[in-house]
């Protein structure tokens, strides 16, 4: 696997208050891009605040290539309705890992770092990056854009492959 960092992991964990495409109700799911790799979550049929805790994994190759998020609504007979959109940023994520300290030693639940909302991020409050269970985590509410409400709950983690070092 030339050139590859690891394997990053996000956990779609929910939908917050997502947008009506249908009559009353939605049937939405999350696309997940990095690169040219695409993954998807499962159908959560008529509901605006899916709980999915659907596990998606994409191979990263670039430390700083912002990970694409896509909501839409699920149409039998015509194309998919946009429900917005969001992009991840691993940069934050990505220097907690290169720090490279022993986090072994650290009470589980220590937060190595927050990230604040701002103008250029989607994050809807402040996300925090976390020493749990033995590995480094990020937390984060995304506010949708490019539609009128709406937010989704996701973790990330990144498994580096063996021998590889991160360059950011």
């Amino acid at each position: 696997m030339e050139g590859v960092l690891g394997l990053l992991k996000l956990r779609v964990k929910r939908g917050i208050n997502l947008a009506v495409r249908d009559t009353k109700t939605s049937d939405p799911y999350l696309v997940a891009s990095l690169d040219s790799q695409k993954t998807k979550t499962k159908v959560i049929k008529g509901n605006c605040n899916p709980v999915w805790n659907d596990e998606l994994t994409l191979t990263m190759k670039d430390p700083k290539a912002p990970i694409h998020i896509a909501v839409y609504d699920k149409d039998k007979f015509s194309n998919d309705d946009s429900m917005g959109m969001a992009e991840i940023d691993v940069k934050p994520y990505i220097e907690c890992l290169r720090m490279g300290l022993n986090y072994n030693n650290l009470p589980n639940g220590t937060k190595l770092e927050r990230v604040h909302p701002k103008k250029n991020n989607y994050l809807a409050d402040q996300s925090c990056i976390v020493w749990e269970n033995g590995k480094i985590v990020q937390d984060m509410v995304l506010r949708l854009r490019d539609v009128e409400c709406g937010e989704v709950v996701i973790q990330i983690e990144l498994v580096p492959l063996p021998g590889r070092k991160l360059h950011v």
